[in-house]
């Protein structure tokens, strides 16, 4: 019995050590980055948008953030829901 009293009390120091490092970092988690690239076609799933009126939103702004790449052309997702979201499209 005395012997299984040492395991038991480092097993609940590390709980506590990692307990504790957890609750470190829980009012401040670390910003994962999210560099999704969305095709043209798939647009209007991800933004809950029909097929036409991305293809008016996209012609009335057509500076919204992309990358074209051997003809096809991808929105990085973040990147377009921060400009969707922003005033920039409201001014005119």
């Amino acid at each position: 019995m005395v012997g299984l009293g040492i395991p038991i009390a480092i097993g609940l120091a590390l709980m506590g050590y990692f307990i504790g490092k957890g609750l470190q970092n829980f009012s401040t988690p670390e910003k994962q980055q999210s560099y999704q690239q969305i095709s043209e076609e798939d647009l209007p799933f991800y933004i809950h948008l029909s097929k036409e009126e991305v293809e008016e939103l996209l012609t009335k702004y057509p500076g919204a953030p992309k990358i074209e790449l051997n003809g096809t052309t991808y929105y990085p997702y973040k990147q377009f829901i921060d400009w969707l979201t922003s005033n920039e499209i409201y001014k005119k």
